[in-house]
């Protein structure tokens, strides 16, 4: 097996359990987490893609609000502790990047010679 086979085979594991997940949690797990969303049927196909791609996240938060370790007051306060740190640290990351990109530029080889190049000469039909 090559890199590609195993990659195209980890990509089609993560959908199955993807779908898997998927199938439980937006026929069960949905009505038990939201309240607003039982009875509501018509969205849940529309949320199919999504549990697809991040079904770790799904079954952690499940987990999570099943066992009542989940602090819901907590989940709408927005992470305001490290707002002035990354407000400090992104912009000195983009100068460096960008300097380290000036700095490392190759230069270009002395024996290559440009050669012109011409149009295309026309096609008689």
């Amino acid at each position: 097996m090559n890199a590609a086979e195993a990659i195209f085979m980890a990509v089609q594991i993560w959908g199955w359990i993807g779908a898997a997940v998927a199938l439980v949690f937006l026929t069960i797990g949905i009505d038990r987490i939201d309240e607003d969303a039982r009875g509501a049927y018509i969205f849940r196909p529309l949320l199919i893609p999504g549990v697809l791609v991040i079904w770790p996240l799904v079954l952690w938060r499940w987990y999570r609000y099943e066992t009542g370790a989940d602090k819901w007051p907590a989940r709408y306060d927005p992470p305001r502790k490290s707002h002035f740190t990354v407000g400090l640290i992104l912009p000195v990351a983009i100068v460096a990047i960008i300097a380290v990109g000036l700095v490392i530029r190759q230069s270009w080889p002395a024996e290559f010679e440009p050669v012109q190049i011409s149009a295309p000469g026309e096609v008689s039909q």
